[in-house]
């Protein structure tokens, strides 16, 4: 059965093991944690609060030290744990990250795992940094994620075509060095990049709709083949249904969401400034409705308990 003391690296085992999904949901503004737990409890869904720096230093998650707070006072533990989202080592301003400072402080904060990006570097660096972050993490039993390839979308400037990206595979994670890296590094669970992207967290194109992303399913299984690992989702705002239920069939465990449910808070504020609990409500029927009708999820618990001793 699923308690607060079951760790989050064994039911993400479970999940891949059973092909279940777990959603994880940014937490762009403090209030949306709320709206977030209370919705994975009133499904029986079990899945991740998460927090990246784009959030804290862009939108309005304030800090990780609040994130925390705020998250161990609402959270049925049954039901969540709490996931520190992408500390990157270059981040998409092209600025250096003091990542080991920002990691060291999300395991002193109680957070249940971790993730580091140093998808921006060559493969060594990248191995050498990720396999830093599993050895201090692993010291306090606390899962690592990692990205190779490149989730596009955070970037400053206009990218190419959504088609001209997914018909080369720019950024799509490489089989061969996802083998190496896995191997090489420890690390529990993978983001990858198989067509989806992120959405835009900068001027006027983080308020527009975001690109209907497919996926690319036959590298996906090619990945899996070779990771043995729990494969992550990046910018799963927007992917296709049909796409994302099979990529779940073929290895992908955990998705990201965020530009979906912080565009549907910022735009409830932006109609009535001062009622933040509409936009909460607002947040939580997207999540319901992503859970039942897109993800197909809800209910996950009952599943994913039957498993776990």
């Amino acid at each position: 059965m699923i308690t607060g003391k079951v760790s989050i690296d064994q039911i993400m085992r479970k999940a891949y093991r059973h092909r279940i999904l777990i959603p994880a949901f940014n937490v762009a503004y403090l209030p949306m944690i709320k709206p977030i737990v209370d919705t994975l409890k009133k499904t029986y869904t079990f899945g991740l609060v998460e927090v990246a720096r784009p959030d804290v230093e862009k939108f309005g998650a304030k800090s990780f030290r609040e994130v925390a707070n705020r998250y161990y006072a609402l959270a049925d533990r049954q039901f969540s744990r709490l996931h520190l989202d992408h500390i990157p080592v270059i981040d998409e301003d092209g600025k250096n990250v003091h990542w080991e400072y920002l990691i060291r402080m999300g395991l002193e904060l109680g957070y249940d795992s971790v993730m580091i990006d140093g998808s921006r570097l060559n493969l060594k660096e990248n191995i050498a940094i990720t396999k830093r972050v599993v050895d201090i993490s692993h010291q306090q039993g606390v899962p690592v994620e990692a990205e190779l390839g490149a989730v596009l979308g955070h970037e400053e400037g206009p990218l190419p075509s959504y088609e001209e990206l997914f018909q080369t595979k720019k950024g799509f994670t490489s089989p061969e060095q996802a083998e190496r890296f896995v191997k090489e590094t420890g690390v529990d669970w993978l983001s990858v990049a198989i067509g989806n992207i992120h959405g835009a967290i900068s001027g006027i194109a983080k308020n527009k709709r975001k690109v209907s992303a497919r996926l690319n399913l036959d590298h996906l299984r090619e990945l899996t083949r070779v990771t043995k690992i729990p494969l992550v989702l990046h910018g799963g705002s927007g992917v296709k249904k049909a796409s994302l239920i099979e990529a779940v069939q073929n290895g992908i465990t955990k998705i990201n969401v965020g530009t979906s449910i912080r565009q549907i808070y910022e735009q409830s504020l932006s109609k009535k400034p001062d009622d933040v609990e509409t936009a909460q409500m607002r947040v939580a029927e997207e999540i319901e409705r992503l859970i039942k009708e897109e993800y197909e999820i809800a209910g996950s618990w009952n599943h994913l308990t039957k498993w776990i001793k």
